[in-house]
């Protein structure tokens, strides 16, 4: 099993990510869609803060604690501008 490394949202722009989807089921990638679009509204409206975990391109797990500003077709971006990939994201707490 991975471990899991918390990491600042600051220091996610030092990461590379693959362009390969890090989740393999329909149903799972739909469940990240909706948990996404959850975070958002709990970003935007109430200024609550996720925990979300996602993977970089050599397959290590992070963990970031942020508010969620935007969900677009490919990309996240976090509050202070941070972006990650859709497709890197494994689950939003």
């Amino acid at each position: 099993m991975k471990t899991l490394e918390k990491i600042n949202k600051e220091n996610i722009k030092d990461l590379k990510f693959t362009l390969t989807d890090v989740l393999d089921s329909p149903e799972a990638k739909k469940m990240r869609a909706a948990d996404l679009h959850r975070a958002l509204i709990l970003g935007n409206l109430l200024q609550n803060k996720v925990q979300i975990v996602f993977e970089d391109k050599y397959q290590k797990l992070y963990e970031v604690d942020t508010t969620v500003w935007a969900v677009g077709d490919r990309f996240i971006t976090l509050k202070g501008g941070m972006h990650i990939p859709i497709n890197a994201i494994h689950g939003i707490n």
